[in-house]
């Protein structure tokens, strides 16, 4: 979504790097550029005029001419004016004193609303509430349904005792605003704590849909009225918000369709328009591609400095824990390293979503978005398969996969015999990688790593390396069979072993002859 926008931010940066000290010139060259970059971005005038203004004056203060290091210290400026437009902090749900808590979505029809109230319901289920969602959208042909469908995958009740329209040429015949109220009826019987009211949309705002969405807000006295607006809809977005503040008052935000290839500038405006903060956001087409809005990571990301939290977290909610300690443990206990642990960490990468998504929430991806375009997630799919088509014995030793053997796995993976050479190849020098990490060595090519290289064994003094087994039970019997020989060793002095002189055979000295009288005594 921010690409274009985190490019140009880039570039301008990079011109302050190096420099001591930074001059008015260079302050007014770099707000140009960043002014020229927002507006680019479809963000509202009065939003970038705003933020130029603050960013100039904190850069002009002694803020940035005191810094040890000023081209930092913009980029700081720049980052504290981007959470500050996103909305500051992180806003939460108000949840109701006395439950059931009512939650109305609101918005343009194809903004997402359906689908965001399918995704809204799932996570709240994960949060551990029971929502109900109910279908007031009477008006969009198949609304009720797809409704319904969203429901049923993601394991939640759908009230909706009006099927609706299941084409245009209907005319809509059910109350909505009787709908909405009998639903949070429904919820109070039956002991939900969450009730999600999906209301209708229009192409464009007029006042029956305001009138109707007024209405259902009237009848339901709702604890939070999300706007869900899609992101991609450029400076529209502005005037679309102050419409639906107008007649709704809205209490947040939703962003759907965030992982769009628009310019973003939706996200940077309504916010700072209406004055209400964003509070979550719709990042694809799957109910779990749903995250609470944070302004600092949103800024992170926008400045290429990654989202590692957002990361963290995702791991943190898919990573099976027992997993994770088996790894542990294998590597404590120095065992290899092998394809079916290989096929058991791949699938929970899988398990945390998108791997290209993940990827873009490195710090500098976008240095290298141009590969991470490329990216084929497909490739996952079909080392998987590779791996699958293995027998067990092949997956624990995978050195006994001869030619013939890789012709079989190629032909029941569906892929060719190269594609098995280069997973074999690539699983290798992970492997390779993984026993010098449980031996200590550390990553390849980090610097500081103990015992890496030529270098180390050199500083070694040219001692014989000791032999390392990966069973525990062969390490005690090679120390205890050194502690043999050492014991076994004879003592003494340099010239001679006390306690042996009665064995002692000047024949086997192989002395010159004639020279044996001077030991006979």
């Amino acid at each position: 979504m921010f690409n274009s926008l985190s490019d140009r931010l880039t570039a301008t940066f990079k011109s302050l790097r190096g420099k001591g000290r930074l001059s008015e010139a260079d302050i007014d060259g770099t707000v140009r550029e960043i002014r020229r970059a927002l507006l680019d971005a479809d963000v509202a005038v009065p939003v970038v005029r705003e933020f130029a203004a603050h960013v100039k004056e904190r850069a002009l203060g002694l803020e940035v001419s005191q810094s040890l290091n000023p081209g930092q210290q913009v980029v700081k400026i720049v980052n504290d004016e981007l959470v500050r437009i996103l909305g500051g902090e992180t806003r939460r749900l108000n949840l109701a004193k006395t439950p059931p808590t009512v939650i109305m979505l609101a918005g343009l029809q194809g903004a997402g609303k359906t689908t965001l109230a399918g995704k809204l319901a799932k996570w709240l289920k994960a949060q551990g509430h029971t929502p109900l969602l109910v279908a007031c959208d009477l008006q969009r042909p198949n609304a009720v349904k797809q409704l319904q469908i969203n429901g049923q995958r993601a394991g939640v009740p759908v009230y909706a005792p009006h099927p609706g329209v299941s084409s245009e040429f209907e005319s809509a015949t059910g109350d909505p605003v009787a709908v909405a109220r009998d639903g949070v009826a429904e919820a109070r019987a039956k002991l939900h704590d969450v009730v999600i009211v999906d209301t209708a949309g229009r192409l464009g705002v007029d006042e029956e849909m305001m009138r109707q969405a007024a209405d259902i807000r009237a009848a339901v006295n709702p604890d939070e009225v999300l706007f869900v607006i899609d992101a991609m809809i450029g400076q529209d977005a502005v005037n679309t918000a102050q419409a639906f503040n107008d007649g709704v008052n809205f209490t947040g935000v939703v962003l759907s369709k965030l992982d769009g290839d628009a310019r973003g500038g939706a996200a940077l405006s309504v916010a700072s328009i209406t004055g209400k903060p964003v509070m979550f956001a719709s990042t694809g087409e799957t109910l779990d591609d749903f995250e609470v809005f944070h302004p600092d990571r949103m800024a992170s990301r926008i400045l290429d400095m990654g989202d590692i939290l957002t990361l963290i977290e995702q791991a943190e909610k898919s990573w099976d824990k027992g997993e994770a300690e088996r790894m542990a443990k294998k590597f404590a206990d120095r065992e290899d390293f092998t394809l079916e642990d290989f096929l058991a960490q791949m699938q929970q990468i899988k398990k945390m979503g998108s791997l290209k998504k993940m990827l873009t929430m490195m710090p500098g991806a976008q240095v290298s978005r141009q590969q991470l375009e490329q990216f084929d997630e497909r490739q996952i799919d079909r080392i998987e398969a590779i791996v699958r088509s293995m027998t067990m014995h092949e997956r624990l030793a995978p050195k006994i996969i001869n030619g013939s053997r890789r012709a079989r796995i190629a032909k029941g993976s569906g892929v060719h015999v190269s594609e098995v050479n280069q997973m074999l190849e690539r699983f290798g020098e992970a492997q390779k990688m993984m026993k010098r990490m449980a031996a200590g060595g550390g990553m390849p090519g980090m610097p500081g790593a103990p015992g890496r290289g030529k270098k180390a064994s050199a500083k070694g003094g040219g001692k014989k390396k000791q032999q390392k087994f990966g069973n525990p039970a062969k390490a005690a019997q090679a120390a205890a069979e050194a502690q043999n020989r050492k014991s076994a060793a004879p003592s003494g002095a340099a010239f001679g072993q006390q306690g042996q002189a009665q064995d002692f055979d000047p024949a086997n000295l192989n002395l010159p002859k004639g020279f044996e009288k001077f030991l006979g005594k």
